[in-house]
């Protein structure tokens, strides 16, 4: 007797991990090897170009802030603050977010003003809180001053040396590059087929991130970053501000919503939300539960999804350290402090 319940059990077990990876499976995504874009073909040589600039500070008014300041690839395409440090010592006000898989995303910045990688790659350079250049031209014409760089883009976008540099075409390399930053996990070993992958504690907490209702916003590839949502959809936020999309869009039905966030690497990109004003993940997965599924999660619940949560940081690239040179050549103007 004691035989046969003991296969009925595994049996039973069996069934239930058949099903959570077949949920999964049609939840969610393998990372694919690179983001592909229509407009902006992938070569060795674009990206190459745009980690110089990624990682270049003389995009930036005072030549001290690049790309990587704020999304630092080393720390999970983020810096770690609250507000991330810009011209002159100035603080944004949101979150910085990780560059690491923005390729899933259906649109770019919190509020998702930029379509592309590519979009959103003009707006820091611009922002005069971040990197502070007057305008496309000057972005330009700071490129051109620098003597390694005209012949780069020219041996990737083609013609002249001076023609080929233009604000677009350093958004297309800089988005090139940020298209081949993507960081596959266990996670992507389990939507495979492989169940041994993930433990039984992070499939046990997949199953309650599932059951919770988590499942509603977070989805796909970047297990989020697919939608835009009501922060406060169950019950309002007390004290929010910020009104999101609204802010690009003008509508007001777009007032408090955001562009979700993608939970890849979610254990190693605190602080949490637009705002930066959570510190720990067990805090942010109970405000989750509270005001976007009006549920009060039990402790057991939360540390669940926190393990879960844990198993889709992913694997940094290989090759993310800063170059070993820029460009070569000094950028005129000089530095610009004011």
């Amino acid at each position: 007797m004691r035989f046969i319940v003991a296969v009925a059990t595994l049996l039973a077990a069996a069934a239930h991990a058949d099903a959570l990876l077949d949920t999964a499976k049609a939840s969610f995504k393998p990372l694919p090897k690179q983001y592909d874009s229509k407009d902006n073909a992938i070569t060795a040589d674009k990206v190459a170009l745009g980690k110089l600039l990624f990682f270049d500070t003389r995009l930036s008014k005072n030549h001290d802030v690049s790309c990587n300041s704020c999304h630092d690839l080393a720390k999970f395409g983020v810096d770690g603050e609250q507000f991330s440090t810009g011209h002159k010592k100035q603080k944004g006000g949101r979150n910085s977010p990780s560059v690491y898989n923005a390729g899933s995303h259906i649109a770019q910045f919190w509020d998702g003003r930029a379509g592309t990688l590519e979009d959103q790659a003009k707006g820091p350079v611009l922002n005069p809180v971040e990197m502070a250049l007057k305008d496309g031209p000057a972005v330009e014409a700071m490129l051109k001053s620098i003597p390694g760089y005209p012949p780069l883009f020219a041996k990737v976008f083609g013609g002249e040396k001076d023609s080929s540099v233009t604000f677009d075409n350093m958004a297309k390399a800089i988005g090139a590059f940020e298209r081949t930053l993507v960081t596959p996990s266990k996670f992507d070993t389990y939507l495979g087929g492989d169940e041994k992958a993930l433990s039984a504690a992070e499939k046990k907490g997949l199953s309650t991130f599932i059951s919770a209702g988590c499942l509603g916003c977070h989805m796909g590839e970047g297990v989020g970053g697919a939608m835009f949502q009501k922060l406060g959809l169950v019950a309002p936020v007390p004290g929010l501000k910020d009104l999101g999309r609204f802010e690009a869009t003008k509508k007001d039905a777009d007032k408090f919503f955001f562009r979700v966030p993608s939970l890849r690497n979610v254990a190693k990109t605190a602080p949490y939300l637009h705002d930066g004003s959570l510190k720990t993940l067990p805090e942010t997965v109970v405000f989750m539960g509270k005001y976007q599924l009006g549920k009060e999660l039990k402790k057991d619940e939360v540390d669940s999804i926190v393990t879960f949560l844990n198993a889709l940081t992913g694997e940094l690239p290989k090759d993310i350290a800063p170059p070993k040179a820029l460009a070569s050549g000094k950028a005129t103007p000089k530095p610009d402090p004011s």
